[in-house]
């Protein structure tokens, strides 16, 4: 969604441009500077199709399947193509087809441009709200998937953990037990050795 954010900015200036490019009051020094910037904010767009996280392309049109319960189901998000749609017909300053580039660097290109960039534009607010449904869906995923670890922490616990209040109340008996033991033993010695006094 970032990355689209970024796209949204760069489609915005994009129409503002092409209605600038409109005003008859512009040389053609100033259509062809608009026409540099334009070309250049074609150029981000087409760029950013190829970002990628930790491996994977995010912008080329490919669903994207992430693990979402301990069975291994997977949820598959939306796939967003910068490079296809009206995307690509924003972007192409190279088709063979003179009247299918896309340029400001006249007031007739400038209209169809700004028209073109709308339709981008349009379908930019579609793949940002299925984006947006995702990261939703995600973050749900992600609460029960907490859920899912804390449960399995308590199970674990009760499993390995230690009662604490019935090992405390062992140890005491089993101490207890040494302390007595210890005590009777000491007596049993104390008698001889009496003995063996009074005959001595």
């Amino acid at each position: 969604d970032g990355y689209l954010k970024k796209v949204g900015n760069a489609l915005d200036r994009m129409g503002e441009l092409a209605v600038l490019a409109q005003d008859t009051t512009k040389s053609s020094t100033d259509l062809a500077l608009y026409d540099k910037e334009f070309a250049k904010l074609q150029t981000f767009i087409s760029d950013t199709e190829g970002k990628e996280f930790n491996g994977v392309k995010l912008l080329d049109g490919t669903a994207i399947k992430v693990t979402q319960d301990e069975d291994g189901t997977a949820y598959t998000m939306s796939g967003v193509d910068l490079d296809g749609g009206d995307y690509k017909k924003v972007v192409d300053r190279t088709n063979a087809n003179a009247a299918l580039q896309i340029k400001v660097d006249t007031a007739a290109n400038a209209a169809t441009a700004l028209a073109q960039v709308k339709l981008a534009i349009t379908e930019l607010a579609e793949d940002r709200a299925d984006v947006g449904a995702d990261q939703s869906v995600l973050q749900n995923i992600s609460s029960t998937m907490s859920v899912l670890k804390d449960n399995l922490g308590a199970a674990n616990s009760r499993i390995k953990d230690v009662d604490v209040a019935e090992e405390s109340a062992n140890f005491a008996r089993q101490n207890i037990l040494v302390q007595s033991g210890t005590a009777m033993l000491a007596q049993a010695n104390a008698l001889p050795q009496s003995a063996l006094r009074l005959i001595g």
